[in-house]
């Protein structure tokens, strides 16, 4: 039995190629795979209510019933897009959610993981936006916006977001960024670090020789990219 981890899916429309795609590995999942990391903007949004008012994403969360009930276990990490995720997960799925970065032990090694937004210090806007959005009192807020409101505001960030990501890959270093933040979480003990966010397939072993690795799990929108934890030893895969 495997462990898989999935990020940056940025699920929008059922009938979408990604959306579609997705779904089927999810069904390859069932009966070989013991627990489901899910680092992350899985959907393009989402902000928890204590019922569902995202009719688009329920073939997704029906898929992620039947692993539940299937005996995988999911871990969820919450993203810049998805948030807050509400009692659908940590209810329905009894699902472990993580809010922010963790450090778990896996197969016997200490492992830091992480959605990744948080990782690029020196992005002060971004910070800021997220002390908004993840503070308690936006929590506490949340079931008082309507759903439509919610929704109309992250389709007008998530343009934004999308109108910007070319101007930040060329403002800033991705790889390197991410290179530092593991070798300072390696000098903490860390034996692995494992992010999403970056949407850049990458998985490297540290040059020391310790055999510590850094993996980042590209994306599920043009990478189709996952990570798989098996025999103690971490991988990368495309699925085709």
């Amino acid at each position: 039995m495997r462990t898989v981890f999935i990020a940056d899916a940025h699920l929008q429309d059922p009938a979408d190629a990604n959306y579609r795609l997705l779904l089927r590995f999810l069904d390859s999942l069932a009966g070989n795979t013991a627990t489901l990391f899910i680092m992350g903007d899985l959907f393009e949004f989402w902000l928890g209510y204590r019922s569902n008012p995202f009719l688009h994403y329920v073939p997704i969360l029906d898929k992620l019933a039947e692993l539940h009930a299937g005996g995988v276990e999911i871990v969820y990490f919450e993203g810049n897009h998805d948030f807050h995720l509400g009692s659908f997960f940590t209810e329905t799925l009894q699902a472990r959610v993580f809010p922010g970065p963790a450090s778990l032990e896996l197969a016997g090694k200490r492992f830091y993981l992480c959605h990744g937004d948080q990782i690029n210090r020196r992005d002060y806007s971004y910070h800021l936006l997220r002390f908004i959005f993840h503070n308690r009192l936006t929590r506490a807020l949340v079931p008082r916006v309507p759903a439509a409101v919610a929704i109309a505001i992250a389709e007008r960030l998530g343009k934004r977001s999308k109108g910007s990501h070319p101007q930040r890959q060329q403002r800033w270093d991705y790889p390197t960024i991410l290179r530092e933040f593991a070798s300072a979480r390696f000098r903490e003990g860390y034996d692995a670090v494992i992010a999403g966010h970056f949407h850049i397939p990458l998985l490297e072993t540290a040059s020391d020789g310790s055999g510590k690795v850094l993996l980042c799990l590209g994306d599920w929108l043009t990478h189709f990219t996952y990570g798989e934890l098996a025999d103690g030893r971490l991988t990368l895969h495309t699925y085709r």
